[in-house]
């Protein structure tokens, strides 16, 4: 986005493309449906928004989906393509996959030193034991 915000996030547990499958097709230059579970809050929603406006609006007849889904504030993000059977749906991973974390987001864009800071995570802070900031917690 040109004009921000900004995310930061950190990488785990990549998975590059060639490393999934040994026999892999070439990836699909279709525009990708979006799934998102697990952003139940303002920060979440955010987060969401942001992740959104990385990607054009898919045709409907597309077959190529990305998903990302919220466990305790790390984002799984998976890349799949499905087929439709006569009544079921075969998901085929074609990579890659990763875990990342947000840990700030900043109202302008990297050339602005200036900008203010939306959120940043803060994980040494004693307030709570369980604390996802991503998601409403279930005791709330």
């Amino acid at each position: 986005m040109p004009n921000g915000p900004t995310t930061y996030f950190g990488l785990f547990n990549v998975v590059l493309r060639h490393d999934i499958n040994e026999k892999i097709e070439s990836a699909s230059e279709a525009y990708p449906n979006l799934i998102f579970d697990g952003f139940n809050n303002r920060v979440g929603d955010r987060i969401t928004e942001i992740l959104k406006n990385l990607f054009p609006v898919p045709k409907i007849e597309t077959t190529r989906v990305l998903s990302f889904v919220n466990k305790e504030d790390f984002i799984s993000f998976r890349h799949h393509v499905y087929k439709k059977n006569k009544k079921d749906v075969e998901l085929d991973e074609v990579g890659p996959r990763f875990e990342m974390r947000p840990y700030q987001i900043i109202l302008g864009t990297l050339d602005m030193p200036d900008a203010s800071k939306e959120w940043v995570l803060r994980p040494y802070m004693n307030s709570s034991k369980n604390s996802n900031n991503l998601a409403k917690s279930k005791s709330s």
